[in-house]
């Protein structure tokens, strides 16, 4: 018998609700109040920044989903030397600052990093431009997908595998018509956690593609130059923009999570 939370988890558990939610509402409601959302959609900077922002994250999305997948299904369906390194590789952006992946980056790519020379000798410039925040935001985003594709394909009942074998399916084929169909719903889910991520990507832009209006400036760092520029209501209203882009990419997450419990309830 399931024992329901007492009074005390309820009071704990809304001051935490509070804590989170309230500064995200008070900000939307101020863009919303005070008009400036609306205003903000029609300025030609943020449209700009809007723009940017929605090609290189589909631009990266794509790129992710291409290297990211292949991974995932390495790391759950092999067992090698070295896979505690390889999956700590694969994790570590999540947890570094991003000013230190950009920096990183920079150090890498940048004209006078470990390949720059190499580069410009190509006539190849990555630092500072539009293809620096596509990397950026592959680099920081690709381990959302790749732990949700591992998670998904790791939860696939291997007898099912077997038995497309039994009948004749090749791996590609078991592959392409029984595992990533059985995967769908967590690697959907690893594509749009990872578009939100790369959408709200800062740190490791700044640091590696700067703020370069209508070539590196995406929207947060729109949000941050209005802000150091002073006209903190322009800042809000792209911020509240990037909230709500945010919370339909979480929504459809939970949607995604749901449509499949679903599923399993339908087949038990």
């Amino acid at each position: 018998m399931k024992r329901r939370p007492g009074a005390a988890v309820w009071v704990v558990a809304s001051i935490g609700i509070a804590f989170l939610g309230l500064p995200v509402l008070v900000l939307v409601s101020r863009a919303v109040g005070g008009g400036t959302l609306l205003t903000a959609l029609s300025s030609p900077a943020v449209i700009d920044a809007l723009v940017l922002s929605l090609l290189t994250t589909s631009v990266s999305l794509v790129i992710v989903a291409v290297l990211g997948l292949p991974l995932a299904f390495l790391l759950a369906r092999a067992r090698f030397p070295g896979q505690s390194l390889v999956e700590t590789i694969v994790d570590l952006p999540i947890v570094l600052p991003p000013s230190v992946a950009g920096l990183a980056l920079l150090l890498l790519l940048g004209r006078r990093g470990v390949f720059g020379e190499a580069l410009a000798g190509a006539g190849v410039s990555i630092a500072f431009t539009t293809l620096a925040v596509v990397i950026a935001q592959v680099f920081v985003a690709m381990p959302f997908f790749v732990r949700s594709a591992r998670a998904g394909l790791l939860a696939i009942d291997r007898e099912v595998e077997d038995a497309a074998r039994v009948d004749g399916a090749s791996e590609n084929g078991v592959l392409r018509w029984v595992s990533l169909p059985l995967a769908a719903p967590a690697l959907a889910a690893g594509l749009v956690m990872s578009w939100a991520r790369a959408l709200g990507e800062f740190g490791a832009t700044i640091m590696f593609a700067g703020s370069i209006a209508a070539i590196t400036q995406t929207l947060p760092l729109l949000v941050y130059g209005e802000f150091q520029s002073g006209d903190l209501e322009a800042s809000i209203a792209a911020a509240a923009v990037l909230i709500l882009a945010a919370v339909i990419a979480l929504l459809a997450v939970r949607g995604l999570h749901w449509s499949r419990a679903l599923e399993v309830r339908a087949g038990a």
